[in-house]
């Protein structure tokens, strides 16, 4: 991906065209790359740039932030995620009140046609827009008509006769099942983020822990999971992974702790990718520290056995 275009007033005042697609792209899952391929390949005939259009904040989490989901992933890794695709330009809007407000036929005309200049736009077919959401698919084909550019529907992709969507991952991790987040992402689920200087508590008991601020309101799986760390040399380093608010210990923001196996070098300061593969268990409160001990050291034989099988 070439650039970044931050807003509205941003924007280029005399754009050459484009093709682009509008939404969240929380994931990027395969329904999500399908659409990208889809965009690119058009890209490539017209010869124009793919522009990918989305928010931030996300309209759920601007309209109602204490019940939006958890996102699949953050910002930044929304962007590096991108980078794998032929997609040369991503326009961020911020999603504030102004952009609520905006009327249907003045996001069309402000945003497609005056400021990235459309020439194909791939949408989906419940795609809502504009304040109050009166903007839907037939008002963007019929501005299309009008404008000249041409409106189609992001085909629907299904993995076991089910669409895949950002929200049956998310289902998919809740219930532990990172099978199935696995083939709806076309990847393993990954958090990234840098390590940091803990409390070392995890030292003291004997499991000297990675951990990582995931700078997230939600996440959107917690327990013990086997994990690999990407991001360093000898990556990938095999590990038990606990996420969460650590209840035994009181924590009052959720923390990603790694505990890589056979592995003593100092890594802080890193910017690392964990790929969460199985998981072990939920989170729990213990009565003391020799308990949480006791099944921390099971955590890890379960954790190798794992691997081992794998």
């Amino acid at each position: 991906m070439q650039r970044i275009i931050r807003g509205l007033h941003n924007l280029p005042s005399r754009p050459t065209g484009c093709v682009a697609t509008i939404g969240n792209f929380d994931g990027i899952h395969l329904g999500h790359q399908a659409v990208l391929s889809q965009l690119a390949m058009k890209g490539d005939t017209l010869g124009l740039p793919a522009v990918v259009i989305t928010f931030e904040p996300q309209p759920n989490e601007f309209f109602a932030p204490d019940n939006a989901p958890a996102r699949l992933c953050r910002f930044r890794e929304k962007v590096e995620a991108l980078r794998c695709y032929s997609i040369q330009q991503l326009c961020v809007l911020r999603f504030d009140k102004k952009l609520a407000n905006m009327t249907a036929d003045t996001f069309i005309k402000r945003l497609l046609v005056q400021g990235l200049n459309v020439r194909y736009l791939v949408v989906g077919d419940d795609f809502k827009f504009g304040k109050d959401r009166q903007g839907d698919f037939a008002l963007l084909q019929q501005a299309g008509k009008q404008h000249g550019f041409q409106v189609v529907n992001m085909h629907t992709f299904a993995i076991e006769q089910k669409r895949v969507s950002s929200t049956r991952i998310r289902k998919a991790l809740a219930a532990g099942d990172l099978i199935m987040a696995e083939k709806l992402l076309g990847r393993p689920f990954r958090m990234s983020g840098r390590v940091a200087h803990g409390d070392k508590r995890g030292r003291t008991l004997g499991f000297p822990t990675a951990n990582i601020h995931l700078h997230r309101h939600k996440v959107p799986l917690n327990g013990v999971y086997a994990v690999q760390l990407f991001g360093i040399e000898g990556e990938p380093i095999q590990g038990v992974a606990n996420i969460g608010l650590r209840p035994t210990v009181g924590a009052e923001k959720a923390l990603l702790e790694v505990h890589l196996f056979d592995f003593n070098r100092d890594i802080y300061g890193e910017h690392v990718q964990v790929h969460f593969l199985h998981k072990l268990r939920d989170e729990q409160k213990f009565d003391g520290l020799d308990s949480l001990i006791k099944q921390i050291q099971s955590d890890c034989q379960q954790a190798k056995h794992y691997f081992a099988k794998s």
